[in-house]
Formats: C-alpha cells, sequence, structure tokens
C-alpha cells in the first residue's frame, strides 16, 4: 500500500512539474509573439495614428531595445529576491501596461508603452529559464523542458503573423496588446500553486553603472541607424554611433574589471559559445526584417485583408514549428559545424529567390517557409550548442548572453533591414507633380504614408501614387535581399569556422 502511495505521489509530483512548465511557456509565448505580431499590425496603427518612419521602427524596437538592455541585469535581479517572485511581479506591470499601451492616442504614447512593456518583459524571460531548472531537478527531464523553451521561442516569432492577422481582421489594432490578458492571467493564478520559488543568490550585485552603459550602446547605436535610414547620414547619425561605439567600450572595460560582472564576457572567449551567440542573433534579425517588410507589402501593396495576409504565411509558420522539434535527432547524428550552415543556406536561399525573382505573392510564401525552416532549426541548435559550451557554473550567465542576442537580432533585424528598406524608398520614390508639399512629405516618409495620401485623391491620381510607391517598396526590398543574401552566405562562413570543434573538445579545453 505505501508503495502504491509513493508512485502516485511521484506521479502527482511529476504532473506538477508538467503543468507547471505549460504554465511558464504563457509568458514566452507572449513575449516571443510580441516581436513580430506589431510587425503586422504597423499598417493599421499607421493608418489611425499617422507616425513618422522613425517612428514607425521605434514603435517596434523600443520593446526590443530596452528588453535586451535589461535582461541581464534582471536575471541577477531575479537571482537576489527569487526569480518567481519576479515572474509574477513582471506578468501583473506586462498586461497593466498592455492595456494601457493599447489605447495609445498618439505615435509617442505607444512608443513609450512599448518601451514599459520591454522593462516587465525583461523581467519574464530569465525567470523562466531558471524556474525550469528549480522544477526538473532530473537531468534529462529538465533537459527536455529546456529544449520546449527553446522551441517556444521559434514558434512565438512563427505564430505573431498570424495572431495578429486574426485579430486584426475582427478587431482593432489595440486587441494585439489586449491579447497580454488572458494569456497571463493564468499565470498569476496558477503560478504561486504551481512553482517553487528558486534558491536566492546575492553574491551578485546589481550594477546600475552596467546597466545605463549597456542601454546608452545599444540606444545610441539604433539611433543612428534609424536617423540614417529616415533622414540620411549626418553629423546627428555620426554623434550617435561615436556616442555608441564609447559607451559600449566603456561597458566591456567595466565588465572586464567588476569581479561580479554583469555580463561575463569571458565566456565569449570560447569560440563555439562566440560563434553560435552571432549565428542566432543573425537568424533572429533575417526572421524579423523579412516580416517587416513583407506584412507591409501583403497588406497595402497586394491589398490583402490581415486575415489572408496572415493566412498566407501559414506555411512557413508551420516549418518553424516542426523543424524546431524534428531538428532535435538530427542535431544528435550530424556535426554541428555541418547542420548549421546548411540551416543557413535555406535562410540564404530565401532571400536569393526574393531578390532574383521579386516578391510576388507566391515568391514571398516560399521564401518564408524556407526561412522558417533554417531560422527554427537553428534556434533549437544554437541554443543547445551555446549552453553546452559553457561550463556548468556559467550555464545562467549563458543563458542570459543567449536571450540577450535573440532580442538584439529582433532590434537588429527591424533597425538594419527594415532602415535599408525605408532608405531606398525614400530615395526611389517618383513622386507625381499634382501632390500638395504636405502630401509629398507625408507619402515619402514611408509606405503606409503613401497609402494614406492616396485614399484621399482621386481614382487616377490614387493609383498613380500607389504604383510609384509600390515600385520603390519593390526596389528596397530587392536590395535588402540581396544584402541578406550576403550576410547569410557571411554566417555560413562563421559556422564553418567556429563550430568545428565537437563536444568532447569543448569539455576537454574546459568549456
Amino acid at each position: 500500500m505505501s508503495l502504491m502511495t509513493l508512485a502516485g505521489d511521484a506521479a502527482q509530483s511529476r504532473s506538477k512539474q508538467w503543468l507547471g512548465l505549460s504554465v511558464l511557456m504563457l509568458p514566452v509565448l507572449l513575449v516571443t509573439v510580441d516581436n513580430t505580431v506589431l510587425g503586422f499590425a504597423l499598417p493599421k496603427i499607421a493608418e489611425a495614428l499617422h507616425p513618422s518612419a522613425s517612428q514607425q521602427l521605434w514603435m517596434i524596437d523600443a520593446y526590443s531595445l530596452v528588453l535586451a538592455g535589461l535582461l541581464v541585469s534582471m536575471g541577477s535581479l531575479g537571482d537576489r529576491i527569487g526569480h518567481r517572485k519576479l515572474l509574477l511581479a513582471g506578468s501583473l506591470g506586462f498586461a497593466i501596461v498592455s492595456v494601457l499601451t493599447a489605447y495609445s492616442e498618439t505615435a509617442l504614447q505607444l512608443i513609450a508603452g512599448r518601451a514599459c512593456m520591454g522593462v516587465f518583459g525583461a523581467m519574464l524571460m530569465p525567470s523562466t529559464l531558471a524556474l525550469i531548472r528549480s522544477v526538473f531537478e532530473d537531468r534529462e527531464e529538465r533537459r527536455l523542458a529546456v529544449a520546449i523553451w527553446a522551441t517556444t521561442l521559434t514558434v512565438g516569432s512563427a505564430l505573431g503573423p498570424l495572431v495578429g492577422g486574426v485579430l486584426l481582421e475582427f478587431f482593432s489594432w489595440g486587441s494585439i496588446f489586449l491579447l497580454a490578458v488572458p494569456v497571463l492571467v493564468p499565470l498569476l493564478v496558477l503560478g504561486p500553486l504551481l512553482l517553487p520559488e528558486s534558491e536566492r543568490d546575492s553574491s551578485g550585485p546589481l550594477d546600475p553603472i552596467s546597466i545605463l552603459q549597456s542601454m546608452a550602446a545599444l540606444g545610441a547605436i539604433v539611433y543612428g541607424i534609424k536617423h540614417s535610414a529616415s533622414t540620411g547620414i549626418d553629423w546627428m547619425a555620426l554623434s550617435a554611433f561615436a556616442a555608441g561605439t564609447v559607451a559600449g567600450w566603456m561597458f566591456v572595460r567595466r565588465q572586464l574589471r567588476l569581479p561580479v560582472p554583469l555580463m561575463d564576457l569571458s565566456l565569449f572567449r570560447n569560440g563555439t559559445f562566440s560563434g553560435s551567440v552571432l549565428i542566432n542573433l543573425m537568424s533572429l534579425a533575417f526572421l524579423v526584417g523579412f516580416v517587416f517588410f513583407t506584412t507591409q507589402f501583403l497588406q497595402i501593396v497586394l491589398q490583402m485583408s490581415p486575415l489572408s495576409a496572415s493566412l498566407a504565411l501559414i506555411p512557413g509558420q508551420v516549418m518553424a514549428i516542426v523543424v524546431g522539434m524534428a531538428v532535435v535527432p538530427v542535431a544528435q547524428r550530424v556535426q554541428v559545424h555541418v547542420l548549421v550552415p546548411i540551416l543557413m543556406a535555406f535562410a540564404g536561399a530565401a532571400f536569393l529567390l526574393v531578390a532574383s525573382m521579386g516578391s510576388s505573392l507566391t515568391v514571398l510564401i516560399v521564401a518564408f517557409a524556407l526561412l522558417n525552416i533554417g531560422v527554427g532549426a537553428i534556434a533549437t541548435v544554437s541554443n543547445d550548442v551555446i549552453l553546452s559550451a559553457a561550463p556548468p557554473a556559467k550555464a545562467g550567465a549563458a543563458s542570459a548572453i543567449s536571450e540577450t542576442a535573440y532580442e538584439v537580432g529582433v532590434v537588429l533585424g527591424t533597425t538594419v533591414l527594415g532602415g535599408l528598406v525605408t532608405a531606398y524608398y525614400r530615395g526611389a520614390l517618383q513622386l507625381p507633380g499634382f501632390l500638395s508639399d504636405a502630401q509629398m512629405m507625408l507619402a515619402s516618409e514611408t509606405l503606409s504614408g503613401a497609402h494614406h495620401v492616396a485614399a484621399d485623391l482621386a481614382g487616377d491620381q490614387g493609383r498613380e501614387l500607389m504604383a510609384q510607391a509600390a515600385r520603390a517598396f519593390e526596389g528596397g526590398i530587392g536590395l535588402v535581399s540581396w544584402v541578406t543574401f550576403g550576410l547569410a552566405l557571411m554566417g555560413i562562413l562563421i559556422a564553418r569556422r567556429t563550430l568545428r570543434r565537437c563536444r568532447s573538445e569543448l569539455a576537454r579545453d574546459g568549456f
């Protein structure tokens, strides 16, 4: 009888563990969906709030920029006060700010709301991974749980366009922010019941100076890129680049001198670790950049409804989910330095297809599927390599760097690739002579601005303006596709060179 009781208790404990994991995946899914869902809502938001080109980019990047800048410090805060407490506080704050952001009346209000969401989002991501270690004591079960966590990152990014398309078909653009409430309420209710509190460790004190330096470096460089895309390279852009470079240098110098650094940069001495982080960052930048221009092209140029546009991308979303899980047994049989270049080649092929064949609906559907085959699998493989390449005692620091690279990739995807599309559009747009000065300024800012102006013009004039705008935007897509194809080739070479050492060699070298 006692054996049966013990068996029953063990089964109940296992059920509680996996229920706890399912609850933990809710904030992971929400944070990653938020990285891509807003890009899909930009046409609707632009129609309602009339943002400038720079403001459109900031709407997307304010969230990821703040999130990336605070991830490591929030991980350290969770070590001090307990990750469950931090997770619940972050969930409550994220839900409240999301509701307020949903009712923004100006572009600046929305950007500010997105930045605040980034603060609370930074409390969620490190806590989920840390609590997985607290929930699962068995190593094999914990490994499976981490694989599920990594796959959820990819699934969330892939589902963003579909979720956005469905919501925008039936509701206003604010619904994409209100989504946080039904997702996070179960966590707030069930989290205290299913999740144990993590062990507290106050050995790593928070360092406000390092936090400010990292935020200044990221913010200044991103601002410089956005300013260059909207107004060209001038003294303001050069000053921003210089300030960001100096802040970044000061951050690195400080981390190398601190006894307990905010970010353990010694991990980057391992080429395998550095290469995996860089490949992870690049792959996310490719995905987010593609979603940025594709969602606008489908809805504004091809005049597809949000739901129809999201359904067109379903094949790619399915591939991301399937390949993200299916690559696990493949990675056990194929050397990483062979597998990752092959996966990066799929991403490169996607952009080569768009660059050479144009941006028709069929081409974009096939390209998105190819891109997700590469990115979906890279996310799973690279996270595993990152954790394997780090010493066990530094697993937490490695996870924080991996998550930071993920968010920096999101920022760079919108800033660099999206900024290139915007810059080309502004330079190549041939505006008709019948427009007023105000109409010319609005149409030359963004594709959505041109669409707004065209809606107020007579039939033939509106069609002429949109034809010119579509031609300029397609030219920008072609340019970015060639650039990204070149970056993918660089990624293949980086992966081939840095991931060559097998895991036994890593272990032998102390990594």
